[in-house]
């Protein structure tokens, strides 16, 4: 009788940690999406923020400096 109550308890820790396992790593699927989705909607914002320091630069450059 205590065997099937062992045997018992292992199948349903083995189904607990199963579905832990299917949420954790369903959990890592939807996260490397959303961080995929975030990286492709800051590409045009980092791409403007890069052409303006490079702007920015450049006029710096053509300034002529001040020897005080």
């Amino acid at each position: 009788m205590l065997l099937i109550v062992w045997i018992a308890v292992a199948v349903l820790v083995l189904l607990v940690l199963g579905t832990l396992a299917y949420n954790v790593l369903g959990a890592a699927g939807r996260l490397g999406r959303e961080l995929r989705a975030l990286e492709r909607d800051a590409a045009p914002l980092l791409a403007e923020a890069q052409a303006t320091a490079a702007r920015a630069a450049a006029a710096r450059a053509e300034r002529p400096a001040s020897t005080d």
